[in-house]
């Protein structure tokens, strides 16, 4: 396993619950008239966002990196889909407070997390056009918009950072001597995390300021959320403007393996503490994990 936060069990439960759903809700939209309704569009973006959890927890569970290039098709249609519905039913505030990199933090780092998975798997033209359009935000980034330009030249690069506490550190590296980028990459690296607590913009409650997915995995192990904890936008960097990432590759939240397998270190199964209680195997409840993205992406 590439994480050591929780058992191969864990992984094997939760990678095949993320499966089913996947084929379940493909069924029954199939099978379903599309309604024009803030629920079902965000309905058929929690589809989408299932195919990047499931990404990650395979990621995280060990598996071949070079097979996880068949899930962007899935992630890309379904977000679409996601798109078309909420522009006839989202207000013009609704709009900006879902896409805007500068307010959105979680959007953000998702964007640059697709970024990162996409740049690393060398996804097709096609693949890498729709999900430009779909993330969109061109010149309102100093850094994503240069990790994207690596790879659609002539891109507007934005003037500031939206986050600047969180990443500035890593535009220091991209923009530091050749040879002084393999250390400030793994500085990023190791404040990344705790520079994300609490580094949402200010429109937002202090509660939503924090990535979503930012306590999964310190409670609650065993509901089903926690995916891992990977900081892809050190791999987007260093693939993109060809960083030397090796000081790297033995942070746990380094996802090395996205650029070449086999680089980043295994770990064992873990094995549950003794008399830990147990909470039962059941995921996130789904009206608050809606609740919560219908208030913040």
């Amino acid at each position: 396993m590439r994480d050591n936060r929780s058992t191969k069990a864990y992984w094997d439960e939760w990678i095949l619950f993320s499966e089913e759903r996947i084929c379940k809700v493909q069924k029954i939209r199939e099978s379903s008239s599309p309604k024009n309704t803030s629920y079902e569009s965000q309905y058929v973006r929690d589809l989408a966002w299932r195919y990047l959890r499931l990404m990650l927890q395979k990621y995280s569970r060990g598996d071949a990196v070079g097979d996880f290039g068949q899930y962007f098709l899935g992630f890309l249609d379904a977000w679409e889909e996601s798109e078309q519905i909420g522009k006839q039913v989202w207000g013009e505030e609704e709009q900006f407070r879902r896409h805007a990199w500068g307010v959105n933090l979680d959007h953000y780092i998702d964007c640059f997390w697709l970024t990162g998975l996409a740049l690393a798997l060398d996804i097709s033209d096609e693949l890498w056009r729709r999900l430009l359009a779909l993330m969109g935000n061109e010149g309102e980034d100093a850094l994503l918009d240069r990790v994207i330009a690596s790879r659609q030249p002539g891109r507007t690069i934005g003037n500031k950072l939206c986050f600047p506490d969180v990443y500035r550190p890593l535009l220091v590296a991209i923009d530091a001597s050749a040879d002084q980028q393999p250390q400030l990459l793994r500085k990023f690296v190791e404040n990344w995390f705790v520079r994300l607590k609490g580094a949402g913009h200010p429109s937002f409650p202090s509660a939503h300021r924090t990535p979503y997915w930012y306590f999964y995995g310190d409670k609650n192990l065993e509901g089903g959320a926690y995916f891992g904890r990977w900081c892809i936008e050190a791999v987007a960097a260093a693939k993109a403007f060809g960083i030397d990432d090796r000081l790297c590759l033995d942070h746990p939240n380094y996802p090395g393996d996205l650029l070449q397998d086999g680089r980043s270190p295994r770990y064992p199964d873990a094995m549950p503490v003794a008399n830990e209680a147990v909470v039962p195997s059941r995921p996130v409840s789904g009206a608050s994990w809606l609740r919560r993205l219908l208030g913040r992406s």
